[in-house]
C-alpha cells in the first residue's frame, strides 16, 4: 500500500472515530464517515467493505497496542504492584490522549453485548488472562494472598478501570489533569490492598 493510500485510510479511520463517538456506531452511515473525512463515499468502500470493518479495525489496532503494553509489564522485573500500575497508567493515558477512540472501544465493543462484543471476546480475554498471570505469579511469590482467584482479581482490576472510563464518557465533562493520576493510584491501591500486597 502506498504512503498516500495509507494516509487516506488513516484519514477515514480518524473520521470514523469522531463520527462513532458523536453519533454512535448504529445510528451513523458510511456517508457520514465520508463527509467527516472529506472523501468520496465510494472511497470508504475502497478501503473497508463496511462500517463494521472500520470498527473492527479501530478496536484491533488499539487493543493490540494495549496487549503489547500489558505483555511488556508482565515481562518486566518490577514488583507486581508496579506492573499493575503500568497497565492502569497505559489505559488511563490512552483515554487522556484520545477520549473519542476510547469511548468508541468501551461503548461499542468491550461493554457491548452485541455482535462486536461477542466477536472480540477472545481478544478481550487475552488482556484479562495476562493480568491474571501477574496476579498468580505474585501469589506464588507470597506477595499477594492466595485465597482470591487470580482470574477474578484480573477481571476486577480491568473492570474497575473500565467503569471509571465509562463514568468519564457519560458525564460529558472534561477530566481534570490531577484526576488521571489520582485514578491510577486509587485503582492499584484498591486492588492490591484487597490482594494483601
Amino acid at each position: 500500500m502506498s504512503a498516500a493510500a495509507v494516509d487516506k485510510r488513516r484519514v477515514i479511520l480518524d473520521a470514523a472515530v469522531r463520527v462513532f463517538a458523536r453519533q454512535g456506531f448504529h445510528t451513523c452511515r458510511v456517508s457520514d464517515i465520508a463527509d467527516e473525512a472529506g472523501v468520496a463515499y465510494g472511497l470508504v468502500y475502497h478501503y473497508f467493505p463496511s462500517k463494521e470493518a472500520i470498527l473492527d479495525t479501530l478496536f484491533l489496532e488499539r487493543w493490540d497496542v494495549m496487549l503489547a503494553a500489558i505483555a511488556e509489564a508482565e515481562r518486566s522485573d518490577r514488583p507486581p504492584r508496579e506492573q499493575l500500575r503500568a497497565i492502569a497508567s497505559f489505559i488511563i493515558e490512552s483515554y487522556r490522549h484520545d477520549p473519542d477512540l476510547m469511548k468508541v472501544i468501551v461503548v461499542e465493543v468491550t461493554r457491548a453485548a452485541n455482535t462486536f462484543g461477542r466477536t472480540h471476546v477472545g481478544k478481550i480475554m487475552q488482556a484479562h488472562e495476562a493480568i491474571g498471570r501477574i496476579v498468580a505469579q505474585a501469589q506464588r511469590d507470597g506477595v499477594f494472598r492466595s485465597d482470591i482467584d487470580s482470574a477474578f482479581a484480573a477481571q476486577a482490576f480491568y473492570g474497575l478501570i473500565e467503569q471509571v472510563l465509562t463514568h468519564w464518557i457519560f458525564s460529558g465533562l472534561p477530566v481534570p489533569a490531577e484526576e488521571f493520576e489520582h485514578v491510577k493510584t486509587e485503582v492499584v491501591e484498591m486492588i492490591c490492598g484487597g490482594l494483601g500486597g
